[in-house]
């Protein structure tokens, strides 16, 4: 990792913020890369694009040894990223060997397409145990870890308990403790938080995140936003939402 041609193609098919993106791609390289070292597979969703797609460069004139190329690329560029953001450099730079050895193994696009997934979901959610890790205790890491993983649907604190061996009324008063929220109100913030996220970035309508966050009405989300982000979602993207949005 690192080597002077990595560096090169890195320079040249995915450029730093500033050198040679129009500006609507400058913002949406930057939301990507951040939304990885945030630890935010929502966002991260939104913005990431096919391997290969348009606009990347031509690596080689082999379909598959192309789409190898810019995997090396691409690893290179986000164990940067996550170093900068928090991450350790031998824990980054052993995730991205990891994963341009599994590439280099890949006969088809498919399967590279699918160690790309891999990849960039792994380093996500390793980003957001590397931003909980200090702050919380492990429980309540492992707890936060898992409404984020379960945002599609109703999370309930006797599951997430379960899922950490302990009694729900033990990890009701430590989430308490150390986060300040009630499970279900951090549950519903983050939901809250990651819905507006969607507003802003994508194409989805008011009632299509409603259903994707798994609440039971349109209503409910409704409530639930104006709670937690102190205005009802139509109201959120008149005031912040950008003249040209991003669309699926």
């Amino acid at each position: 990792m690192g080597s002077e041609a990595e560096i090169y193609m890195a320079a040249k098919y995915f450029p730093s913020p500033g050198q040679g993106f129009k500006h609507a791609s400058v913002d949406r390289e930057i939301a990507f890369y951040e939304a990885i070292c945030s630890g935010n597979m929502e966002l991260v969703r939104v913005f990431m694009k096919p391997l290969c797609c348009e606009g990347c460069g031509v690596l080689s004139e082999d379909p598959i040894r192309n789409m190898k190329y810019h995997m090396v690329v691409l690893a290179a560029i986000i164990a940067r990223s996550c170093i900068n953001g928090g991450m350790t450099p031998e824990q980054s730079y052993s995730l991205s060997d990891h994963y341009i050895m599994k590439t280099d193994k890949c006969r088809t696009e498919a399967e590279i397409r699918a160690v790309h997934l891999d990849m960039i979901e792994g380093y996500t959610k390793r980003m957001r145990q590397v931003r909980l890790s200090g702050v919380y205790s492990k429980q309540i890491v492992r707890a936060v870890d898992y409404i984020v993983s379960h945002l599609h649907g109703r999370i309930l604190i006797k599951d997430a308990a379960e899922e950490l061996g302990i009694s729900p009324s033990y990890l009701s008063r430590l989430f308490k403790a150390e986060t300040g929220l009630a499970f279900s109100d951090h549950v519903n913030r983050t939901k809250s938080e990651e819905a507006a996220n969607l507003l802003l970035y994508s194409g989805y309508s008011d009632l299509e995140i409603s259903d994707l966050f798994g609440f039971s009405s349109q209503s409910h989300f409704i409530r639930t936003f104006r709670k937690y982000m102190g205005m009802t979602p139509k109201e959120y993207k008149k005031r912040y939402k950008l003249d040209s949005p991003t669309t699926k």
